[in-house]
């Protein structure tokens, strides 16, 4: 059984991450599309983790860093909507 250099703990075996979006439309997003941000976030308005967008790290902070602008913008809620 193989180990982690750092800790004691086995290894996962990993999963190949299929990108959700292509990388060409992704270069082109920005806080203004907030529908299709709307992908990167869960039904209670958190922001999806890299593991289940299969983004990298560098894109995975760009999505972030818009999702923030356009709540800021008021283009996305913070919460999910309270609807009664």
């Amino acid at each position: 059984m193989a180990f982690s250099s750092r800790s004691r703990r086995p290894l996962r075996n990993q999963k190949v991450r299929k990108v959700r979006i292509d990388p060409e439309v992704l270069e082109s997003l920005d806080y203004k599309s907030a529908t299709q941000l709307r992908r990167f976030i869960t039904d209670k308005g958190k922001i999806l983790p890299r593991r289940q967008t299969g983004l990298n790290a560098k894109q995975q902070r760009r999505i972030a860093t818009h999702i923030k602008r356009a709540r800021f913008m008021a283009l996305l809620h913070y919460t999910a909507d309270q609807q009664r």
